[in-house]
């Protein structure tokens, strides 16, 4: 088995079409295949620098790296070979340079797509001439990716089910030259919210995006594969390793997946607590375990991390009023009194102040964090330590 992820350089890809890497690379490991990159760089108008490293960062970070490279642009004297084969045959024609295919329309163009296997027909009078080779020489799609995939060997295209309709085109371009097609996978169209097309105006994120925003690459990687698959049962939660043995064609579903941000958002947090703390301070950038471990349970993404722990490190400045003041000094004298700096200690002070004095939690973590909320106070006092607690009441 082989397949191959074939994305155009002419931007960093969103979540939707990296949604199409993963599928490819879940099929190749569980069939002991291969998974081929392929830069689709024929559109040298369109292309954008930096984006095929992009493409490649991507593919490495989420640990989903391909076998193999190709590049289009290195292949031109191939494609014209063949753009010239259907001249040729008679099934092509050239005008302006450019090379164009003619599809007969009594033909019949007809094959069975593995997303619910359904048989898919075009009558050949509703595919207009297309283009097969530019004038500038490059090839269009069309050509390049049937001949790529016929000579790589390419057993499965999976791609998203908006290039249905290029499907004809290409079985024709099969046909002319003799050459079997592959099986065509097209995976139902992730959607936003609102039911539109899930795109870059609606908040399509690239992976990088994601990584920079604290979501981690197993989150990730989980959310992409349940976006249109469902390997059966209520299990939601499993590693690419479990993924690569549960995949199944048969499995990927015909309807359109919602991309839903706080599904996301559930599973990077079910993730996160997932990780030692060993490895969640190697990941947040800390060597403090206790502060990582107290957060651990409360971070939904590893920024998250730098906002609940911000006041360990740098003061916060806060404006108090005439009666938190009363309290501020309430809590330096009692808390001077507390002879061992221990969580259950400072929680008896806390809880002491708050009685006596009638004011809520919230108070105090406005006092100490300039927060409301946030990590567990006492705790977090404790790993502070009585001179720096001191520090924070301005005492």
């Amino acid at each position: 088995m082989k397949v191959r992820f074939a994305p155009s350089p002419t931007g960093v890809p969103h979540i939707g079409n990296t949604r199409t890497a993963l599928f490819d690379y879940l099929l190749a490991r569980k069939n002991k295949g291969i998974f081929i990159l392929r830069i689709e760089d024929t559109d040298q108008k369109r292309l954008v620098e930096g984006a095929e490293e992009k493409i490649e960062e991507i593919l490495d970070w989420l640990g989903i790296s391909p076998d193999e490279k190709l590049k289009q642009s290195e292949r031109l004297d191939t494609y014209k070979k063949y753009a010239k084969e259907l001249v040729e045959k008679g099934v092509a024609y050239e005008k302006d340079g450019a090379i164009y295919v003619k599809v007969p329309d009594e033909k019949k163009l007809s094959w069975t797509d593995a997303v619910g296997n359904k048989q898919i027909s075009f009558e050949g009078k509703d595919v207009e001439d297309f283009v097969v080779l530019k004038s500038d020489g490059y090839p269009t799609y069309h050509l390049a990716s049937v001949v790529d995939d016929h000579l790589t060997e390419i057993t499965h295209v999976i791609r998203g089910e908006e290039w249905i309709s290029s499907v004809p085109k290409h079985l024709f371009i099969y046909e002319s030259l003799g050459w079997k097609p592959p099986v065509f996978v097209h995976l139902p169209v992730i959607l936003s919210t609102d039911k539109s097309k899930l795109s870059k105006r609606h908040g399509a994120k690239s992976v990088l995006e994601l990584r920079d925003e604290g979501y981690l690459k197993e989150a990730i990687i989980n959310f992409m594969a349940l976006l249109g698959w469902n390997p059966g049962g209520d299990k939601e939660v499993m590693s690419l390793e479990e993924m690569v043995n549960l995949f199944d064609l048969k499995d990927v579903n015909v309807s359109n997946p919602i991309f839903d941000i706080k599904k996301l958002d559930w599973m990077n947090g079910v993730w996160i607590r997932k990780l030692s703390v060993e490895e969640l301070a190697k990941r947040v950038g800390s060597k403090d375990l206790k502060l990582v471990e107290l957060a651990q349970s409360r971070m939904t993404t590893l920024n998250d991390f730098g906002i609940l722990t911000n006041f360990f490190y740098e003061k916060p400045k806060i404006k108090l009023d005439q009666s938190d003041r009363i309290v501020v000094e309430r809590l330096a004298k009692e808390l001077s009194n507390v002879k061992t700096w221990k969580t259950e200690e400072i929680l008896l002070v806390l809880k002491k102040v708050m009685i006596e004095e009638k004011v809520k939690m919230k108070v105090l973590y406005k006092i100490f964090t300039g927060s409301e909320s946030g990590l567990p106070l006492p705790q977090s006092l404790e790993i502070l330590g009585k001179e720096k607690t001191f520090e924070r009441l301005n005492v």
